[in-house]
């Protein structure tokens, strides 16, 4: 039973019940196309810091995106597992200002669709790619987090032609586990069990996802209690339980080697969360940031110092500073 606990600490992972975000003023804008969803007011209410626009795409699914700056480069941010398109807020306010920015909440989180949300690598993808038609453009630099980063990986082995380069922190995908292990994943996270998760919990599970955590993160505990009112909450829950199950059920590792795009890995020295201290032991996260650059032809690794799993969020200006030296 220890282990098990064990376990699904280590498994409301990676931002699995996190919401990283930096709150200030939402402005709400339909263009370019209007959604069809019912909307939640509580996560309708989730306080994002640049306006957001919705696109309805040819799947019905309505996502929710923000998009800053101009560039001759477009960065698409893809966030992780539990979390939205605010974890990207501090790396969108400085890399705007050189580049064309967007984030978005993938289907099932933020103010994206809840019902009937797909959810899966492969169909992550497609919306990531299917968003990029919608807002025509052609070639992006994918950045995904944690499983935003295997995502990223999904899209680019799927259509390499619209990915000019690859940006993966802290990336699920990287790291291997047996088919038992496997189903211990799916076996111990559940709708019911994150919908179970007390506040006490999920301030431990926020806190795990940094090195130390920032003052300016205490928003996210408050912000993931609040959504636990909404009436979309459980397709919430599901849709992170399906996402646990998809990045198992729909491994990258054996094709990591057809990736051609230049790649920059970063991960934080002191993340706490990849590798799986209880499922792997014996990994530690440099090696397993070895293993996406001994896999894919044209990347580099670099490990961010005083920085967890969150990376992004908790060392804005080094992670911010490789982004454009990579880019640049």
């Amino acid at each position: 039973m220890r282990i098990k606990s064990q376990l699904t600490l280590a498994l409301l992972l990676a931002g699995l019940l996190s919401l990283n975000a930096r709150c200030q003023t939402a402005t709400v804008n339909s263009e370019p196309a209007v959604a069809t969803a019912t909307a939640d007011p509580v996560f309708e209410s989730l306080k994002y810091n640049f306006p957001v626009q919705k696109a309805t795409l040819p799947d019905g699914q309505t996502i929710a995106y923000v998009d800053q700056g101009k560039g001759p480069q477009t960065i698409i941010f893809i966030h992780g597992l539990g979390s939205y398109l605010p974890a990207w807020n501090k790396n969108i306010a400085e890399l705007s200002q050189h580049y064309r920015t967007i984030a978005l909440d993938l289907p099932g989180y933020g103010k994206s669709s809840k019902e009937n949300a797909q959810v899966g690598m492969k169909a992550y993808a497609d919306a990531v790619l299917a968003l990029m038609d919608e807002l025509k453009i052609k070639q992006a630099v994918l950045t995904g987090h944690s499983m935003g980063g295997q995502i990223a990986i999904t899209a680019a082995l799927q259509a390499p032609e619209r990915v000019q380069k690859l940006i993966l922190a802290a990336p699920a995908g990287l790291e291997t586990f047996t088919g038992q292990q496997k189903q211990l994943f799916k076996a111990t996270v559940t709708p019911e069990s994150i919908a179970k998760t007390t506040p006490e919990q999920i301030s431990a599970n926020i806190k795990v996802n940094f090195h130390q955590m920032p003052d300016d993160a205490q928003f996210m505990v408050e912000e993931r209690v609040a959504m636990m009112q909404a009436a979309q909450f459980p397709d919430y829950t599901k849709a992170v339980a399906q996402g646990v199950a998809a990045m198992v059920d729909e491994p990258v590792y054996d094709r990591l080697p057809e990736l051609k795009v230049p790649t920059l890995i970063l991960f934080g020295e002191n993340d706490a969360l990849i590798p799986n201290r209880y499922l792997n032991p014996d990994l530690t996260t440099q090696a397993v940031a070895n293993i996406g650059r001994e896999r894919i032809t044209d990347s580099q690794v670099k490990l961010l110092p005083q920085a967890g799993h969150m990376l992004q969020f908790e060392q804005p200006e080094a992670f911010n500073q490789a982004v454009r030296a990579f880019l640049d």
